[in-house]
């Protein structure tokens, strides 16, 4: 199945936070595209406008500059909404180790003053980005929801206090929440610049730059990589979830298990180059193994991924090829 299947009134008005970002930036595009109206609000502290710069010539969509630390801000962007898509975070584990008070500023307040701001303004569907993080040093595979861990680090934290908000506002406000576990996102758009940059577009870049890569670990940590239209998908699909699955997490992934060295010589494969790794320490609270059992989002909410990670893997480097 595909997240065009999914279709809601015409007058619908969505708003997208974090819409300038990398999985924001997608979701935008792909409502625009289907003739919806978009909001987005974004600080670009990390998003980039340039991913919704082209978005901005459609009558249809509107940018709005703003914080949602500020419940001000808030409130005037979620005024005659019907769905929002709450995307703005701060992701990294890594820099939220370094940087736990902002991360709380923005990732838990932030996320409060935004369902608070959608009750108020009766939002029919809040729909946030949770995380696979979430799960810490539970050792199940796979990541089924109801058996989590103790969490590793500040970010994974954040994710955890989402979880509980958006499970108090259904109880205590009848504002039907969904959070989603994004488990490893990849594809276009996705900034592979930077210390903290996601692993996937990070070797993408070094590689065709003839860049050693660097792998955290003996590379034999497993992910399941998912490929961003499979969120996008997740998504839309909560925003018509039933109000009975309101107020709980599901896993948003593609369901399978994929190992670090692997990908990385499937990489070096398909961009024609021969670099062996340099290998570095693990990094302070990222999790072993994960994979998700989307069983749970496939029976409440129709969740279907479209695209397996070779399918994914596969346009993210045509991508890149054609943009960096």
């Amino acid at each position: 199945m595909s997240y065009k299947d999914v279709e809601f009134d015409k007058d619908s008005v969505f708003l997208v936070t974090g819409g300038a970002g990398f999985i924001g930036s997608n979701i935008c595009e792909a409502l625009v595209n289907e003739g919806y109206t978009v909001r987005c609000l974004d600080d670009l502290s990390t998003g980039r406008y340039e991913n919704i710069e082209p978005l901005t010539r459609n009558k249809n969509f509107t940018f709005i500059k703003g914080d949602i630390r500020c419940l001000e801000t808030c409130l005037d962007a979620t005024r005659g909404v019907t769905y929002v898509m709450n995307e703005a975070a701060w992701g990294s584990v890594p820099r939220s180790i370094e940087m736990p008070v902002l991360y709380e500023e923005i990732n838990i307040h932030g996320t409060l003053n935004m369902m608070e701001a959608s009750r108020q303004n009766g939002v029919r569907k809040f729909v946030y980005a949770s995380s696979s993080s979430v799960y810490g040093d539970s050792t199940e595979l796979p990541k089924r929801e109801g058996v989590e861990g103790n969490v590793l680090s500040p970010y994974a934290l954040t994710k955890r206090t989402d979880e509980e908000y958006g499970r108090l506002y259904k109880k205590l406000y009848g504002l039907d929440t969904y959070g989603l576990r994004y488990f490893n996102v990849f594809g276009r758009r996705q900034d592979p610049n930077g210390m903290y940059a996601a692993v996937i577009p990070k070797f993408i870049k070094q590689l065709m730059n003839g860049e050693t890569p660097t792998i955290h670990g003996d590379g034999k940590q497993s992910r399941d990589f998912t490929y961003v239209d499979n969120v996008i998908e997740g998504n839309l699909r909560a925003c018509k979830g039933p109000s009975e699955a309101g107020g709980q997490a599901f896993n948003i992934g593609a369901g399978g298990r994929e190992f670090l060295i692997d990908i990385y010589h499937d990489l070096c494969e398909a961009l024609g180059k021969d670099i062996e790794p340099e290998f570095d320490a693990p990094r302070k609270g990222d999790i072993r193994d994960s994979n998700a059992d989307i069983s749970k989002a496939r029976k409440l909410l129709g969740y279907d991924p479209e695209y397996d990670f070779r399918q994914g893997i596969a346009l993210a480097i045509d991508w890149y090829k054609a943009n960096l």
